[in-house]
This record gives C-alpha cells, sequence and structure tokens, in this order.
C-alpha cells in the first residue's frame, strides 16, 4: 500500500494514520495456522455471531490505531470488567503488522491515580519529533470530572510499545469555565503550527453548542485553551470523538496532520448521538478558526462518515442483556482508507488492500440479466464469510421514476419502500445472511430515480427480516450515492462477517454498516442472493465474490513479522 490516509472506524473514536509504507510480511506457520483455525472454528460454533475477520476483544466491552516501527498499535477503549460500558475503563492494548491479523498485549493504561481513578477512557496518539510516541487520554478522576491527561512509553525503542507511564504532572486540561465536568472529553490527535505550537481539539458541550474546544502547547505538557473553539454550533447535542484533519485536493496519498496550504481542505468530524457526522472546509491558521464550507444543519442532510451502524452506545443500550449473555459488546470495522472525492464535496472511503490477503475460493458471474422479480444464489462461497464486489448496468435509465430529492430523507424512503415493494429501478441488489428460503435476510439494495438535476441513486441496508429475534435493532439505513449512472455503473462492495455488514456504494462515495443477528442465517446455513424487484430489468456487468479466509485477532504473544516481499 502506498501513502495513504487510513482511518479506524468502529462503535467509538477512531484515529488516523497518516503515511504509511505497507510491506508484506510472513504470517503463520503452518501448524501454528492449523491450531488456530481449529480454535476458531469451536469459538465460531459456540458463538455464531462472533466476527472471523473484523477485530474484536476477546470478551467484554470495546471502545486508536498508530503505526510506529513497523508496526500498527489498536488502542481500544475496554471494559474488563464487563460487556457493558460502566466504571473502570481501560486503554486495551493490541499489534499487528499487516492491519489485519492482530495480537494482544498488556493493557496499556488502567485506572490507577488520583487523575484517572474512575476510568481511563477515549483519547489519541501523537507522534512527537524523534520519532517519540504519546498518548493523550481522558481520565475520569476522583469526582467524576472529565480531565485530560498525558502518557509516554517506558521504552520507546520497544517497536511493541507494551509499557505506558502517566506523566506526574498530570492533569494537564481541567473542565474550563463554562462547560460541565462531563462535557470535557476525548482529545484528537494532536497537529503542528507552522510555528511549531501544537495545537489539540477536545469535544465539549456548552451554551447550548456542541463544539471542539481548541488547546495548544509548545512543549506538549503546558496546554492553553484558545479564546474560541476551532468550531461550535448549536444545531447539535455534545460532540465526542472530534477529529480534524487535511485530505490532499488532488491526491489520493495521505497528507501529514500538520499540513495546512491551498492544496489541501480540512475535515472536521464528530460523534453526535447517535452518529459520526463531518464537514468539509477550510483552515484559517490565522484565526485558528476551520470555517466550513457548508454548516452542520442538523438535518438528514449532513455528511456522514457511515449512515449505518456506527455508535456504541446506542448498540449497548439496545442490546445489554444480549451482551452480558454472549460476554462480549463492540468491534471495529475494517480499516479505511480514504480521500477526497472528485467533486471535493465529500470523502471516499475503501477498505484497505491488506484485506485481499484473506480472499479465497473466488466466483465470478458476468453479463447475467436479472427480470423483474429474478432472485439468483451466488454460490461458491462461505456466504457467512465473504467479500463481494458487484456492478449492476441499468440499460432504460429514462425510464426511471421522478423524485424530488429536496423533500425527502433517504433513511426513510428505504423503510417505507423496503425491499419487497416494487419501483421501477430497483429495488436491486443483493441479500445476505439469508436462510435458503429467504424467512431471514438483510437486504442491500439501490433505486434510481429521475431528480431535477439528473439521476438519483439511493442506497438501502434493511435489516426488518433478518432475524426471527425478537427485542433486537433492526433499524433500515439509507442514504444518497453521489454518481450518475449514465456515465458509471452502479456498485457495490459488500464485507460479511457473520454478524456485521459493511457496504460501501458507489466505489466509496456511501458507506453503511449494519450489525446483524439472525437466528438460523448462521454458519453454514447463511446463503447469499442477488435479486430485483424492479419492473425494470438489470445486468449484472461483474460480480466477483471470495470466501474470506478468518484472521488472527487477539492472539497471545505477537505474530512473527518476517518480511517476504
Amino acid at each position: 500500500m502506498d501513502k495513504s490516509l487510513i482511518l479506524f472506524v468502529g462503535f467509538s473514536c477512531f484515529l488516523l494514520i497518516n503515511g504509511v509504507e505497507g510491506k508484506n510480511y510472513g504470517y503463520l506457520t503452518e501448524t501454528d495456522n492449523t491450531r488456530f483455525q481449529s480454535f476458531q472454528d469451536l469459538v465460531q460454533e459456540e458463538q455464531p455471531y462472533r466476527t472471523a475477520y473484523h477485530f474484536q476483544p476477546p470478551k467484554n466491552w470495546l471502545n486508536g490505531p498508530m503505526y510506529y516501527k513497523g508496526v500498527y498499535h489498536l488502542f481500544y477503549q475496554h471494559n474488563p470488567h464487563s460487556a457493558l460500558f460502566g466504571d473502570g475503563m481501560v486503554w486495551a492494548h493490541s499489534a499487528s503488522y499487516d492491519l489485519i491479523n492482530w495480537f494482544s498485549l498488556d493493557h496499556a493504561l488502567t485506572p490507577s491515580e488520583p487523575f484517572d481513578a474512575i476510568s481511563c477512557w477515549s483519547g489519541s496518539a501523537t507522534i512527537l519529533p524523534r520519532d517519540k510516541p504519546v498518548i493523550l487520554y481522558t481520565g475520569v478522576d476522583a469526582n467524576r470530572n472529565q480531565v485530560q491527561n498525558l502518557a509516554t512509553p517506558k521504552n520507546p525503542s520497544d517497536p511493541l510499545l507494551i509499557e505506558w507511564v502517566k506523566y506526574s504532572g498530570n492533569p494537564l486540561m481541567t473542565p474550563p469555565n463554562g462547560v460541565d465536568g462531563d462535557n470535557f472529553r476525548d482529545p484528537a490527535t494532536a497537529w503542528q503550527g507552522s510555528d511549531g505550537t501544537w495545537k489539540v481539539v477536545i469535544g465539549s458541550y456548552s451554551n447550548n453548542q456542541g463544539m471542539a474546544i481548541l488547546y495548544q502547547s509548545e512543549d506538549f505538557v503546558n496546554w492553553t485553551m484558545h479564546r474560541d473553539p476551532l468550531y461550535s454550533t448549536s444545531k447539535t447535542d455534545m460532540w465526542e470523538c472530534p477529529d480534524f484533519f487535511p485530505v490532499s485536493i488532488n491526491s489520493t496519498n495521505g497528507v501529514d496532520t500538520s499540513v495546512a496550504n491551498p492544496s489541501v481542505k480540512h475535515v472536521m468530524k464528530a460523534s453526535i448521538y447517535p452518529r459520526d457526522y463531518y464537514i468539509m472546509g477550510t483552515y484559517d491558521t490565522e484565526l485558528e478558526k476551520f470555517l466550513p464550507d457548508t454548516d452542520l444543519t442538523g438535518t438528514s442532510s449532513d455528511l456522514r462518515i457511515d449512515y449505518g451502524k456506527f455508535y456504541a452506545s446506542e448498540d449497548i443500550l439496545r442490546h445489554s442483556e444480549d451482551a452480558i449473555q454472549k460476554g462480549w459488546s463492540g468491534l471495529q470495522v475494517i480499516p479505511r482508507q480514504i480521500w477526497l472525492g472528485r467533486t471535493g464535496k465529500q470523502l471516499v472511503q475503501w477498505p484497505v488492500e491488506e484485506l485481499n490477503i484473506l480472499r479465497d475460493n473466488q466466483v465470478n458471474v458476468n453479463g447475467k440479466q436479472l427480470e423483474s422479480g429474478s432472485v439468483f444464489e451466488v454460490s461458491g462461497i462461505t456466504a457467512s464469510q465473504a467479500d463481494i464486489e458487484i456492478m449492476f448496468e441499468l440499460p432504460e435509465l429514462e425510464e426511471a421514476e421522478f423524485m424530488d430529492t429536496n423533500l425527502v430523507d433517504p433513511q426513510l424512503i428505504c423503510d417505507k419502500q423496503d425491499s419487497s415493494v416494487t419501483g421501477k429501478y430497483g429495488p436491486f441488489g443483493l441479500l445476505a445472511l439469508a436462510t435458503k428460503d429467504l424467512t431471514e435476510r438483510t437486504a442491500i439494495f439501490f433505486r434510481v430515480f429521475r431528480g431535477d438535476k439528473g439521476y438519483v441513486v439511493l442506497m438501502c441496508s434493511e435489516q426488518k427480516r433478518s432475524s426471527l429475534r425478537n427485542n433486537i435493532d433492526k433499524t433500515t439505513y439509507g442514504a444518497f450515492v453521489d454518481i450518475d449512472p449514465r456515465q458509471e455503473m452502479v456498485s457495490l462492495r459488500t464485507l460479511i462477517d457473520h454478524s456485521i455488514i459493511e457496504n460501501f456504494g458507489g466505489k466509496g462515495r456511501t458507506s453503511i454498516t449494519a450489525r446483524v443477528y439472525p437466528k438460523l442465517a448462521i454458519n453454514d446455513e447463511a446463503h447469499l442472493f442477488a435479486f430485483n424487484n424492479g419492473t425494470l430489468s438489470v445486468t449484472i456487468s461483474s460480480l466477483h465474490g471470495w470466501s474470506m479466509n478468518k484472521a488472527r485477532v487477539n492472539s497471545g504473544g505477537s505474530l512473527e513479522n518476517t518480511e517476504s516481499g
């Protein structure tokens, strides 16, 4: 992988890895791999919703990554005592040489001092000059105030960064005047200005405004709050897990977080319950202000990192009893490479290419026409653990129905006009984690309309029939895909992994992630279908599908790093 901007997106905060230079590595010996696969098969049989190639904790609650001396580090907020969020949160630590196979290490941070007596909450890692990694994290102190703390590696020469030391002068930042003690958390990855000053934003809520509070420091220890937030808005509630980073205007390559010039645009991201939003804009380094191209509106038109299931607290609140029973909750989606789309108005996301090492047992379908009412099984791959890329050709676009996009919420359309409601162009797409008789199925589908200014492509992820189980979330998600079907085919990539389905429409312009808990369509009983319930036929121009091998996730010890190419 060339120089890329990668983001770890999960059901909580994420960090960014900039300028990653990828290499090929040897992984497991044949004997080790056989033993591991046998263990994984046993776990999968006993816990059918555990994923096989997505990162999950061995047990309990999962809440960012860093690249250092050839090793990727994933620090994640974790409750070692329960599958639910609660007091005693720690920073668990796993590492990888390839972003796919992970091994567990000792916890990096645990509550131990007055400034983090209750919990060690989310934060970020930053690489300082002379290749020095540091962590900024939110501690919940003995009075339950949220404060910002610093930790450094005990041995910086250790590429695994096993031991961390908390700074004796913590806390570095405490809730400022006007900010409640429980509304001050999640420091983002820091960046350095042209004058050498370090800057970091912290999520907050004050005076009925969600905001990213800006702090500055010359030594990364003594921090001063800027007089104004980097960005604030009255359209949202509390900001959690803010992030602020540049993307190149003319390249898909990653950009260092400290770059601020006309060659980049800046992205401001925030987790605002229950979703992750972002806006594009310009960073004014003189005023220390983020100037958005379009402000957040608090409506369905706001851009999102993902339009599906993307917030830990929502998942836990709706599945708390189930989480306790199965003993774990939360996971990370596959790391995604991100770049600025050609319109300059939105981000494009795509799974990192390292994921392809897990592909196996490929099947191909080309030029297959799907008449109205067609259902076609994609056989020859493991349907509960697969990677699918499909492209649809639409030969009679002028026949599409009309839609006024100024008056609609895409998620509501997907919910009301689900996969069983016939239109002209659509619904067509995939039925994943389905039983043979389609009693259970998760539908990922498109509808195509004519609009005032061209064509409109709607993408949906429908969970209404995803499970015969009761009392679980079956929300239907939807979003528009910014493509012109006259210029390019409607495309979809879907990653299926037992209880999670990640979908990328329009070559990554729109992503929708869903958690799915089928009762019948599990393991070998899961099937995958392509379908078309529209009155107009569509053609599968190409379909490439792969069974996915199991990644080694959170095994004890380290994977041997043997460069093979």
